[in-house]
Formats: structure tokens, sequence, C-alpha cells
């Protein structure tokens, strides 16, 4: 199998020279064929070379790694981002199933997020993650507006505002939209609770989240239950009532 070209972009030399030799040492499947210190490198390296893989540091003096990805012609790689803790960068990129490591990078992380990106140069889509990612980042709003979710065929993308409620299905999640929509995605409500924020989304019961935007009426009871927009009515569990009574304010 042909080697996977790769691309480390960070300026911190310590950052680069450790995921050198990680990648050298347990990554046999990558070839790096550059390195850099700063924006303006990674941008002319990628043009030049056609990367399959660009590791990049998000915080970089003068122009962190999303400003470089919005400068960039050619996005025809798989981004694997390398951060210090970031939540709010690290939620963005999320969103757009993109991969991050975490600094000091983890031996077994790394070697699975190298896995993921030769399995999705395989299938040939187009890395529209990208331009998901750099929509959502500039919105700037207290939401996220797009979410990746994998399907058989790749990924969709949805509007997050779109979404009424999520339930579960042992480790699959059924994701009801608006417009009578319903996807079907291979990931615990868990992961979605973890994604989704806070301030829109709440855990009613442990088969279902929702948004409260789309909250029609709710009806007393030990727990109660919530009549949604699609007139869906879910149970609200006795245990979650005080948390969803504050978060629909009362």
């Amino acid at each position: 199998m042909e080697k996977m070209k790769a691309i480390i972009i960070d300026d911190e030399p310590s950052s680069r020279n450790a995921l050198r030799q990680k990648l050298s040492v347990y990554c046999s499947e990558v070839n790096i064929i550059a390195e850099c210190e700063n924006g303006e490198q990674g941008i002319a390296a990628i043009e030049e070379k056609n990367p399959d893989i660009v590791f990049l540091d998000v915080e970089m003096p003068r122009m962190n790694g999303f400003v470089m990805l919005q400068k960039l012609g050619n996005r025809n790689f798989e981004l694997i981002f390398t951060t210090a803790y970031d939540h709010y960068a690290i939620k963005a990129i999320r969103f757009s199933a993109l991969d991050y490591l975490v600094k000091p990078i983890e031996v077994e992380e790394l070697k699975s997020a190298v896995e993921r990106a030769g399995q999705k140069r395989l299938l040939h889509l187009p890395n529209n993650r990208i331009e998901n990612l750099l929509y959502n980042i500039a919105e700037e709003k207290e939401i996220l507006a797009r979410l990746a979710i994998p399907s058989a065929e790749g990924l969709l993308f949805i509007n997050v505002g779109d979404i009424i409620y999520l339930e579960a299905e042992s480790n699959y999640t059924f994701i009801f939209l608006q417009n009578d929509k319903k996807i079907t995605v291979s990931k615990t409500l868990k992961d979605f609770e973890e994604l989704l924020p806070s301030s829109f989304f709440i855990r009613v019961h442990h088969s279902y989240i929702i948004n409260k935007k789309y909250i029609q009426k709710y009806l007393k009871g030990e727990g109660g239950q919530v009549v949604m927009s699609n007139g869906k009515i879910l149970d609200v569990s006795r245990r979650k009532k005080e948390e969803f009574m504050k978060a629909i304010g009362f």
C-alpha cells in the first residue's frame, strides 16, 4: 500500500519533533514530506506538495490554523488538528467530524486518527468537512450552525437549529428534524449530549434530548411530559424534572 504523504504545521519545534518521532515509530503508513513552523509556510507546502494528511496546530502566532485554512486554495487532504485543550475549538472541530489530538499526543490516539484518515482517503469523498468547520467558526454564534453526521454514503450536514429532538435506541440515535425528517446515526445519545449546546438542548430522559425551542406544551405528572412541535409526546423522567423546569424558566 502506498504511503500517505503528510505535512506537519506547528510553531513549536519540540511539538514537531515529538510528532515526527511518534509517526516514524508507530505509523509506518505515513511519510512526512514537509514540516512548517507557521501558516504561511504551511500554505506554500500544501499547494506545492499536495499532501494526503495535514497535522495542523490550532494556535500559532500571526496566523492561526483556522485562518490558514481560510486562505488555502487546496483543501483536498485529511486534516488532523493538534492542540492544547480549547473548549470552543474542539467542539467546532467535532461538529464537523474532523479529528484532533490534544498535546502531549498519546500514541494510541495518534494511531487511531491516522487509521481513520487512511480509511477516509480510500473512500475518495470530497472533504467538505473543512468548509463546514470554517462556516461554523465564521458564524460566531452561541450555537454552532451545522453538524456533520456520519451516514452509509459519507456525511450529512444538518442545521442544528432544525433538530426537534433526539431519541436513543441501544447504540444508535434517531434525530428528528423539521419537515418530518428522521436520521439514524451510529452514535449514542451521550455522544450528542456532550456535543450539543446545553443552552438549547436538554436531556429530559435516558432516551431523549430535546431542543427547548420546539416545546409546545408541558403536561404535569410525576416527571411529566413534553409535547413537541411535531406532535410527539415525550416523557420527562422524575430525576430530570427539576433540571428541566429550571432550563425552561420555572
